[in-house]
């Protein structure tokens, strides 16, 4: 997959735009081992960071910072998170990470002290405002890693724009769950690009 023809295709349209780039196995498995990364080859880790050079903002799920051991990226990271409780010393918050929650998220003005806040709901993640309040910041492009569960919100709220999908040549069977869990979420999709790097297939798909 040369440099050259495999990453202008991903440039960011001139409006506000939500991307998400996940993996998974050909019978759909979102992990192995518990862990996305696991599924990956070289040229899936060239691309995800790629995909986040090319972002203003990566927008990720708690759980999904926690399983895979994030730590401070290039760009700013948007964690959401309903209940917060992060262990502050870790070195997520090393960089600039920004903690999208609720007004009756416990501990709120602990985090405060040591990372920038979104509020975006009372009870619940209003992901609609919280995208509008990113984009108040010049946040403007945005890549979501997931996890499936926060996905599964984006996709149900009718915000994913783009959905960049490697498929990992392996069988894995039992319970992992799918890119998407949750309540059902539809979104029709336009395939708008594939290629290959060995056995991994890179699928790229628009909102119709």
């Amino acid at each position: 997959m040369a440099e050259h023809d495999a990453y202008a295709e991903y440039a960011y349209p001139e409006d506000p735009w939500l991307r998400a780039n996940m993996i998974a196995s050909v019978d759909g498995a979102a992990t192995r081992g518990g862990l996305s990364g696991a599924l990956g080859n070289e040229a899936d880790r060239v691309l995800f960071h790629k995909l986040r050079g090319l972002a203003d903002v990566v927008l990720v799920g708690a759980g999904t910072v926690r399983a895979e051991g994030y730590g401070p990226a290039s760009v700013p990271l948007a964690v959401v998170s309903r209940t917060l409780g992060f262990d502050y010393s870790s070195p997520l918050f090393q960089g600039r990470t920004i903690l999208v929650t609720t007004a009756t998220a416990p501990g709120l003005a602990e985090a405060r002290d040591h990372a920038e806040v979104i509020v975006a709901g009372e009870h619940s993640v209003d992901h609609r405002l919280a995208l509008k309040l990113l984009h108040e910041r010049g946040l403007t492009k945005v890549l979501c890693e997931g996890g499936p569960s926060l996905l599964g919100q984006l996709v149900g709220a009718g915000l994913l724009d783009e959905l960049c999908l490697t498929v990992s040549p392996v069988l894995l069977g039992g319970s992992a769950l799918r890119i998407l869990h949750g309540p059902p979420a539809a979104q029709e999709l336009g395939l708008a690009s594939v290629r290959q790097d060995g056995e991994h297939l890179f699928l790229r798909y628009r909102r119709r």
